[in-house]
């Protein structure tokens, strides 16, 4: 499906299509969602433009992601979507600029579409261009790339905090310490992905920053340009950073569990530690050779047990007095 927007006195207003053949020559800014070969066909017969393909979006070089054809300038850059759930994805959306008219080809739903769409519909300038309409969803895009990584950042603080200052005792809790690598894992996936979508941005902001030089641009609108360089490469910045805290609080969960696993294996050799003099006592009252004398003295057996109790406490004591308990 598509939609279609047409500047009205102080708004933009989505139009009412009901014939692909006749589409409004004042449209600035069409739509296309998951398009069908009849959209696809009317859109291009109105902005004289060729509609890529969802393979086409997909390629991942630069000559067939940023190019001018026919004077219509091709962007396509890789958007959030999702972000807010558990399974964050990209996908590829393509901006076409020509002819001061702005075309979208997307096949998912990212959330700055929806909030330009609203914000354009409660108040715009009646002069607006698709040149404008590109602005405001490319600053929307970087705005959304911030604050995913402002709650991505304060996430991993308190896992950190989690990690560092747990709570509750830290014996015992398996299933904790798998949703703390759990969440590691999204966070760190939710910021690479973020990191690839501000880097596509970037490239879609330089593109258009040196193909303006030959176009009639206002100077508010270069200033956005520039702002919008500033703003992205301070946010791939802060991208990297978390990346890299990520993997640091990854190295100390790993390292928690290991002494974890540790002290439980250290657990078990003191109890063989301690266990052993008592063992070997009653192993060697249980061989039963006739030469042994003790076997026939009445008070042998509460003897041993004695005797293996103490072998028993002993070690324990030694441990606990060098502190290795």
């Amino acid at each position: 499906m598509f939609s279609v927007f047409v500047p009205s006195e102080s708004s933009l207003k989505k139009a009412v299509i009901e014939d692909l053949t006749a589409l409004p020559e004042n449209a600035v800014w069409i739509d296309l969602f998951s398009p069908s070969a009849a959209e696809d066909k009317a859109v291009e017969r109105l902005a004289g433009i060729a509609i890529p393909t969802r393979e086409d979006m997909q390629e991942i070089e630069i000559s067939s992601r940023l190019y001018i054809e026919n004077g219509a300038r091709y962007m396509t850059a890789t958007l959030m979507c999702h972000s807010d759930t558990d399974m964050p994805r990209t996908t590829a959306v393509t901006f076409i600029l020509g002819d001061h008219r702005l075309v979208t080809v997307r096949y998912d739903l990212p959330k700055p579409f929806a909030l330009v769409e609203a914000k354009l519909g409660r108040s715009c300038t009646p002069a607006i261009t698709g040149e404008m309409v590109l602005m405001e969803l490319l600053d929307a895009v970087i705005d959304r790339c911030a604050d995913i990584l402002e709650r991505c950042g304060a996430e991993i603080d308190q896992v950190s905090h989690d990690i560092f200052e747990p709570e509750s005792e830290r014996h015992g809790h398996a299933k904790q310490y798998s949703q703390i690598l759990i969440s590691i894992g999204r966070k760190g996936d939710l910021t690479s992905k973020v990191r690839e979508s501000l880097v596509s941005i970037g490239r879609v902001v330089a593109f258009l920053s040196a193909v303006v030089e030959g176009v009639k641009w206002s100077k508010d609108m270069r200033e956005q340009l520039k702002t919008m360089q500033r703003d992205v490469s301070s946010l791939t910045d802060h991208a990297s950073y978390l990346s890299s805290k990520i993997t640091f609080v990854l190295d100390a969960m790993l390292g928690v569990v290991n002494l974890e696993q540790n002290n439980i294996i250290k657990l078990f050799s003191v109890m063989a530690v301690v266990l052993m003099p008592p063992t070997l006592i009653a192993s060697i009252y249980g061989m039963n050779f006739k030469s042994m004398p003790e076997l026939e003295w009445a008070h042998g057996y509460p003897m041993a047990l004695v005797l293996m109790l103490i072998a028993a406490i002993v070690p324990y004591w030694i441990f606990k007095l060098k502190k290795w308990l």
